[in-house]
């Protein structure tokens, strides 16, 4: 007696097609992929004798009514860092206005990011945000095959044209800020750039090496891994090794310029007298401080809304605008430079 053949999947059409199963999700499900993938994954449906399970499919497509926060953050800084939960806060005010949760997920290890694959296959969320993602992070890649409404704060190098992202211009608001510092008639000035593995840290050095032009000195440059407190008091110390004459530092964010401002003052250093600080963010690390930063204003919780609103037009069955949209960062001078 011949056994029942085995049902065909999702699994088995990509493979027939060549195509991710995500594709193969989107043709299903009505979405958009191109003219030759469809054919394919069409062709691939005949070979293999896929048959839909109707039941499967109505229990699928009932709604969860709850949208992930993917915070790609060591666990410690996700609680620290303002910047995140203003994000995160903008982003649940849209939700709660649209009558969905959101759930936070922070990922910080290869392991986090299997579980929080495995959960976002799972049907328990509708859709997901995700926000620090890194250069070539397998975060982009999940969701991209698991074809889930997304959308990204930032802009990492290696996501789909599919997947609509919000941010900020880093390029052009760190040269604005340098190129004051610099007009203040600072000489010998240094950058404490932090995160080089994504894109805004990579975008703010390129901004302040743009604004120095020639005077840009890559000596004057400390790499240290974080926006935070810790990363600043480093890449501070590190600057006044390399040269004690320097009168001018941008730190790529308000909790790094912290740090520096609190080394500056160890080693007796006036700011703005004989330093000018200037940070970015215009996070309550700004206003803390003492003096008060200059820095970039980043619009924090509008971008959480902003991405929120994109997740929630997808879910709808909108098509949302391919690309990116950029927020503004106006300049805040304050006493620091």
């Amino acid at each position: 007696m011949s056994r029942p053949r085995k049902r065909a999947t999702v699994h088995d059409i990509a493979a027939a097609a060549g195509v991710s199963r995500g594709t193969v999700s989107r043709v299903l499900n009505g979405g958009y992929v191109s003219t030759e993938a469809r054919a394919a994954i069409e062709a691939a449906i005949l070979e293999v004798g896929y048959v839909p399970n109707n039941a499967a499919r109505t229990l699928k497509m009932r709604r969860s009514q709850a949208v992930a926060f993917v915070a790609l953050e060591p666990h410690s800084l996700f609680l620290d860092d303002p910047n995140i939960g203003s994000i995160m806060l903008g982003a649940n005010a849209a939700l709660s206005l649209a009558d969905h949760q959101m759930v936070s997920l922070v990922v910080e290890s290869a392991r986090d990011t299997e579980r929080v694959a495995r959960y976002l296959s799972g049907g328990f969320v509708d859709g997901a945000i995700v926000v620090s993602a890194r250069t070539r992070d397998p975060i982009i890649k999940v969701i991209s095959d698991l074809a889930l409404p997304a959308a990204f704060v930032g802009h990492p190098p290696e996501l789909s044209e599919s997947i609509p992202f919000v941010g900020i211009d880093n390029v052009d608001s760190a040269r604005t800020i340098t190129a004051r510092l610099a007009a203040s008639g600072r000489r010998r000035i240094g950058m404490i750039a932090a995160a080089l593995d994504r894109d805004s840290g990579i975008d703010r050095l390129t901004g302040f090496r743009t604004a120095l032009g020639t005077a840009y000195d890559s000596a004057l440059v400390a790499d240290v891994p974080h926006y935070d407190y810790g990363s600043g008091v480093k890449g501070m110390r590190l600057l006044l090794e390399r040269e004690p004459e320097l009168d001018g530092v941008f730190a790529a964010s308000d909790a790094i310029a912290a740090g520096a401002l609190e080394v500056l003052r160890e080693a007796g250093r006036s700011v703005p007298g004989d330093v000018g600080v200037v940070g970015f963010d215009d996070s309550t690390w700004a206003v803390r401080c003492q003096p008060q930063l200059s820095t970039v204003h980043q619009p924090a919780k509008e971008l959480g809304s902003f991405a929120a609103q994109l997740v929630l037009r997808q879910l709808q069955g909108e098509q949302v605008q391919t690309g990116g949209q950029l927020l503004p960062t106006p300049i805040v001078w304050r006493d620091s430079a």
